[in-house]
């Protein structure tokens, strides 16, 4: 029988894919930033501190993982899945205007520098906390709403609301 930490980690597995789509665009590798993540976290289960929310310290795996896998990219390239782009934006489930306003957050978010996306992405989606965000991206709170609210400007600039 599974115990609390693994049905914890297990349960938060959609957040980290998600997370792991918005830093790196791709499928393949965000499902390899996903297990990547999971097994440092079972190496690293005895540093969890079980006071604390599991999703941040996961995030800082994740985050750390991407950090690592950027590094390595630079010596070989930038790799793209372009087959997968059109399924993030669930624009098959939308009709007309709709689909429209969709293609056109979809592109906005994605045209944000990374440090605003990931803010946003931890802000706005997995709903952590300025603090927990801001512990993940080892940055200060006050930079994390800085980001957060040049992102949202800059949709709303990009989708014609501003």
């Amino acid at each position: 029988m599974p115990d609390s930490f693994h049905v914890a980690l297990t349960e938060k597995l959609p957040n980290l894919r998600r997370f792991a789509l918005s830093l790196c665009k791709a499928s393949h590798l965000a499902d390899d930033l996903v297990q990547i993540t999971v097994e440092r976290a079972l190496v690293a289960r005895n540093s969890y501190d079980p006071a604390s929310r599991i999703e941040a310290w996961l995030f800082r795996i994740l985050k750390n993982a991407w950090i690592d896998i950027t590094r390595k990219q630079r010596v070989r390239g930038q790799e793209f899945d372009i087959h997968d782009a059109p399924d993030l934006a669930g624009q098959e489930n939308h009709k007309g205007d709709d689909r429209l306003m969709v293609a056109n957050v979809v592109d906005a978010v994605e045209a944000l520098p990374l440090e605003q996306r990931e803010v946003l992405i931890l802000i706005c989606f997995e709903e952590l906390s300025y603090a927990e965000a801001a512990e993940i991206l080892d940055i200060p709170k006050g930079t994390v709403m800085s980001r957060l609210s040049r992102a949202r400007t800059a949709i709303a600039v990009k989708v014609g609301i501003k």
